[in-house]
């Protein structure tokens, strides 16, 4: 039985990347760790920002409604727009709510969060914040309110303090009542009555129900969420509101849903969508995405050239080879697919260790990250910056497919220059001081 033989150019490309003594040259080495590093950082970088971008519209889409109704002033005539707006079949939920800064006070500390004020048995139908919670019961009803994480750890907040908000609402009424109270007194009249001063700013005090966490810091940091009426208080609204918070069927289609309800709903009104509320983050992100594969596709041609190089200096070691190949009748193809060859070789193996380192620090990027932290004392990943607990990942196949072409492309394509010019050897000049 016969032995399998390879055919002549593999055969030649193999023997070429090999060295008698040893099972793989120095040279051929390094040029595959050099292709394998591009192809792993790649992978790393575009899985961990396309996962960056996917968590955070899962993130936002979680805790913002998918559209907004609001006015330049308040929303007197609410519930109409509301009995209008559930009338169509793309919007499966409705709610109101009161949105604004307010002063947080909790043992002489102070922050400024953002209130929330909210109907809790319409807001589960538009956003999924009892799922969010961290500790605690999704309870506000009466005078109650529901913080996120990082807040109440700024403060040491635990389920059951009671904590006092001041409104912001009406400071040009408090000044303008100091005023006329100053007035008052230098008009030399007496009995002058405070009571109205203190009935403007008359705190109120909240008991601590529930503490929620979004994974996002902005959110988990910066909002406090009330009973409706407690921010309509605050606010002195009356029966008024902010705006309307509105779940579509789909949340990807709430451009076409404002198109929509902008026909339909009086001139004076706006509305917006999660998406129009934070474009500007998400073009960024995308931006950063296309640029980074971009600068990171030159680690790979830096292994391009050191497989050019690998290759030029096979040519000039192979001189007396190359010239008996072509003297015995060789063609010019079957001497450039040698070299090429030997450019996929490299190209294939360096791919497809990188593929695979690639996707095992894409599944442990987050002990990776703590590894590193404890070794170098630093943190990797704050979450103050970044806004997520963890390093998000998403592995889309086409960009792994993208990114193992194109690198497999590129190394082959780096080999043409060397065999084109091994091809164009003369074999007279070549065996000529043999």
């Amino acid at each position: 039985m016969s032995s399998f033989k390879l055919p002549f150019t593999p055969f030649l490309a193999l023997r070429y990347l090999k060295p008698k003594r040893t099972f793989l040259s120095i040279i051929t080495l390094i040029s595959i760790i050099g292709v394998t590093l591009g192809v792993t950082v790649l992978i790393v970088v575009i899985s961990v920002m396309t996962g960056f971008e996917l968590e955070l519209r899962r993130k936002v889409i979680g805790f913002d409604p998918h559209v907004n109704i609001t006015s330049r002033g308040i929303l007197d005539n609410w519930q109409e727009m509301m009995q209008k707006a559930q009338a169509r079949h793309y919007i499966t939920g409705i709610a109101p709510y009161v949105q604004g800064p307010v002063i947080l006070e909790f043992n002489h500390r102070r922050l400024v969060p953002i209130m929330r004020g909210i109907d809790p048995d319409l807001e589960l139908k538009v956003t999924d914040i009892r799922k969010l919670l961290f500790n605690g019961k999704f309870d506000l009803n009466g005078d109650n309110a529901i913080l996120g994480l990082d807040l109440a750890r700024s403060l040491g907040i635990e389920v059951g303090d009671q904590i006092t908000i001041y409104s912001p609402a009406n400071v040009s009424e408090i000044i303008a009542e100091l005023d006329r109270l100053e007035k008052r007194s230098r008009n030399g009249e007496k009995g002058t009555d405070l009571s109205s001063l203190r009935q403007l700013t008359l705190p109120k005090t909240l008991t601590v129900t529930g503490i929620f966490q979004t994974g996002r810091y902005l959110y988990d940091s910066q909002f406090l969420l009330v009973p409706l009426y407690i921010g309509q208080e605050l606010y002195d609204l009356g029966n008024g509101i902010h705006g309307l918070a509105i779940k579509t069927s789909d949340p990807y289609h709430a451009t076409e849903v404002k198109q929509d309800l902008l026909r339909t709903l009086p001139p004076d009104l706006m509305v917006d969508t999660w998406i129009d509320q934070n474009k500007s983050l998400f073009d960024a992100i995308h931006m950063e995405r296309n640029v980074m594969f971009f600068l990171l596709m030159f680690i790979i041609l830096v292994a391009a050239f050191g497989i050019m190089n690998t290759l030029i200096t096979v040519t000039v070691q192979k001189t007396r080879e190359i010239g008996i190949l072509k003297a015995l009748g060789a063609q010019t193809w079957q001497i450039i697919s040698v070299f090429v060859a030997q450019g996929m070789v490299v190209g294939f193996f360096g791919t497809l260790s990188g593929l695979g380192l690639g996707m095992w620090l894409v599944r442990y990027r987050n002990e990776v990250s703590h590894w590193l932290s404890s070794i170098l004392g630093i943190q990797i990943f704050p979450k103050d910056v970044y806004q997520f607990s963890e390093i998000p990942a998403e592995i889309i196949p086409s960009d792994v497919l993208t990114i193992c072409i194109s690198a497999f492309i590129i190394c082959s394509v780096a080999a043409l220059i060397p065999a084109w010019f091994a091809a164009r050897l003369d074999p007279v000049k070549a065996l000529r001081y043999e």
